[in-house]
């Protein structure tokens, strides 16, 4: 991955969850949050 490929992707990030918390008050990126807790939780007990 080259440094434009990764400034761009990272760009669109910030601007959709700046986007997320315009529009929704954040509610997708804290259901995101906790699901990925929950598959850290999966993870860790098949370890």
């Amino acid at each position: 991955m080259t440094n434009r490929i990764a400034l761009g992707l990272g760009i669109v990030l910030l601007a959709a969850i700046a986007a997320d918390f315009a529009f929704n008050d954040g509610q997708a990126l804290l259901f995101l949050a906790r699901k990925f807790l929950d598959l850290i939780r999966v993870i860790a007990f098949w370890r």
